[in-house]
């Protein structure tokens, strides 16, 4: 951040004092806020002494400290604070802020500052040869969609070009700052699509103009009874050659393909034994891995249900003299 400082003493004037005008303008302010909240009105009130005097002096900051009872080191962090308060003194015609952030440096405000360089002075806050003119550049001045711009007092001049602005500067240079229209400098009306409207073109009256929405549209007409397909002739299966070892499949919901049939019952428990024979599946090997086998499955188990034995309880003996 930049290290803002009043200037020189050689320039500084020895006294400040508000015309009549804004000493009745500063009242009326003042009077706006509460007993003991005076220094709420500071910001306005320098504004207006930067208004009579083109910059904000040191005696203005006194001036300005005694009238809202405040310190005067907190009169000047307010004045060193803000960009907008001017510390040195500027052009007696116009003091011209440059916005440079970036929606205008990509719409030409270098140029506007080439034509700041070449028309005023070279450096900023550099007041011209004739001491009418001066410039500096800011950061964003509010109305990025008209740029480039620049802001001279409290009017802004949008949608420049380097002959516009150059148009501008001679215009104040000679006086005439006032005959200069404050606002965009093509033909659009403020933030406007430029070249005019091009929606909304109508002009409104009180009458009303709307269309009421249409009627639904009717119901569609019921659709004629669906016709029942004709049932499909399936043939029945054959057992014809194969014996008593095939069976009709009859569970409908998971019948085979057309003509299967399936093994008959005595055939699969016939396979099932030979299985079971194959695999020793004859006991045997569980019967074996009880013998080792501890609780109801040991061989104690048959005996005692494979309950642990336990010790008989001794008797208790009844305390002398009890009957």
């Amino acid at each position: 951040m930049s290290v803002r400082r009043l200037a020189a003493d050689a320039v500084q004037p020895a006294s400040f004092a508000f015309s009549s005008e804004n000493q009745t303008w500063a009242e009326k302010v003042i009077a706006r806020y509460p007993a003991g909240r005076q220094q709420s009105a500071v910001i306005p009130i320098l504004w207006r002494a930067q208004e009579q005097e083109g910059w904000v002096t040191r005696a203005a900051i006194e001036a300005v400290a005694r009238m809202l009872g405040m310190a005067y080191i907190r009169v000047l962090e307010v004045a060193t604070f803000y960009t907008q308060f001017l510390l040195k003194p500027v052009g007696t015609e116009a003091h011209i802020i440059v916005c440079g952030t970036t929606p205008c440096m990509l719409r030409g405000a270098g140029e506007l500052i080439e034509v700041c360089q070449h028309k005023i002075a070279h450096d900023p806050l550099e007041v011209s040869a004739d001491g009418k003119l001066s410039w500096e550049e800011a950061e964003c001045l509010g109305a990025c969609v008209n740029a480039p711009m620049i802001m001279i007092g409290n009017d802004t001049y949008e949608d420049l070009t380097v002959e516009s602005f150059e148009g501008i500067v001679e215009s104040f240079r000679a006086g005439n700052g006032k005959s200069v229209t404050p606002g965009p400098q093509i033909k659009r009306q403020f933030s406007a699509a430029e070249g005019g409207a091009t929606t909304l073109l109508e002009t409104p009256s009180a009458q009303r103009t709307y269309k009421p929405f249409p009627p639904p549209p009717p119901p569609p007409a019921p659709a004629a009874p669906a016709v029942a397909p004709a049932p499909v002739a399936v043939a029945e299966p054959t057992n014809k050659g194969r014996g008593s070892e095939v069976a009709e499949e009859g569970a409908p919901a998971l019948k085979d393909p057309k003509g299967a049939s399936k093994v008959s019952e005595a055939k699969a428990e016939g396979e099932r034994l030979k299985a079971d024979a194959a695999a020793n599946a004859n006991g045997e090997p569980n019967r074996a891995m009880r013998e080792d086998a501890t609780g109801a499955e040991s061989p104690a188990g048959k005996i005692d249900g494979g309950k642990a034995p336990r010790k008989p309880r001794a008797k208790k003996t009844p305390p002398e003299g009890t009957a």
